[in-house]
């Protein structure tokens, strides 16, 4: 598989016998990561509601009727005595979520203040405040910003039945902005937007299309929120779903493959097939921004039961020829 496939050779991979491509995924994976090991992050909505945009699938959008209360940007010690619990729970990377449009400075400056702070307890950092304007990428690096989170969301195709308050262009900038100032993409999509194969092919070819490919990508699986224009959504088949992990995984040889949103709804079975087919990172918490996830607890008992460890530093999961 070329460093950057066409749409038709994403298909391909996805339309291959399911054994076949989870066995090549699986080989891919083991070429460039120790099996078995899981990257562990926390999210942490430290600015939740009232978002301007009208993302379909979106709790956090002023626009829609959904409950979720707007609040306010959270004070730099709350948010630090949330990342020392996700540290003694295990998590390694720590990420501050904001529901905006794009920051403004004055709120920036309280955010570099929570990655410096974060950053200084030994974790990595992670955040997603919508796109940024000139200059706000290098701020955070400055700050020790690990990961800045920009996500596509799908494929460039089916991007206007989702969203309109921004462009596919509009996202690719901000993802730009952030590779100029020297921090790691974390970058994924959305399954369940009402896509059909050929735009996941699509969302995959144009993620491994990108110089150099995201470190991270977050698959998640759509979590129908009541109020929002996808609320009715049906629900994408499971085995779909681990296709398209596998098809990251070959597609994305290197990166970080993380399931997201939309894993409480999956058996434990069938979280043993996406991490089969090349998953190897996941979010740990009882919540993720405004949906819910399975807690530690859980997830450290499927991993003990699928003999798969926790990686216990950044990187600490690289197969030894990527070390």
């Amino acid at each position: 598989m070329p460093d950057s496939p066409s749409v038709e050779a994403v298909q391909e991979l996805l339309e291959k016998p399911f054994m076949d491509l989870v066995y090549e995924a699986q080989t891919v994976h083991r070429r460039h990561f120790r099996p078995g090991a899981v990257q562990v992050s926390s999210l942490l909505s430290v600015k939740t509601g009232g978002c301007p945009e009208d993302c379909g699938y979106c709790s956090q959008a002023a626009r829609y009727h959904t409950g979720t209360e707007r609040d306010g940007l959270m004070e730099v010690d709350q948010v630090l005595e949330r990342a020392r619990a996700a540290r003694e729970a295990g998590a390694t990377r720590f990420c501050l979520s904001a529901a905006w449009r794009g920051p403004k400075d004055k709120d920036l400056d309280q955010v570099v203040e929570m990655v410096s702070a974060v950053k200084g307890m030994g974790m990595e950092t992670c955040a997603t405040l919508g796109m940024l304007r000139d200059g706000q990428a290098e701020r955070l690096a400055e700050a020790g910003l690990d990961y800045y989170n920009h996500n596509l969301d799908t494929s460039p195709d089916h991007y206007d039945e989702v969203i309109s308050t921004r462009t596919y262009s509009d996202r690719l900038d901000t993802l730009q902005k952030v590779q100029e100032a020297g921090m790691n993409v974390c970058c994924g999509g959305i399954l369940g937007l009402g896509e059909e194969r050929p735009d996941r092919a699509g969302l995959i070819a144009q993620l491994a299309a990108l110089e150099p490919q995201p470190q991270s990508v977050p698959i998640n699986n759509l979590v129908p929120v009541p109020g929002t224009p996808m609320e009715d959504n049906e629900p994408v088949d499971v085995v779909e779903f681990i296709r398209t992990v596998a098809a990251a995984r070959i597609c994305l040889p290197t990166s970080y493959i993380r399931l997201a949103a939309g894993r409480l709804s999956m058996s434990e079975a069938e979280q043993a097939l996406c991490f089969m087919a090349g998953a190897n990172s996941i979010f740990y918490g009882e919540q993720l921004l405004t949906t819910p996830n399975p807690n530690e607890n859980s997830d450290r008992a499927l991993l003990d039961k699928l003999g798969m460890t926790i990686e216990e530093a950044a990187q600490d999961s690289r197969a030894e020829s990527e070390v």
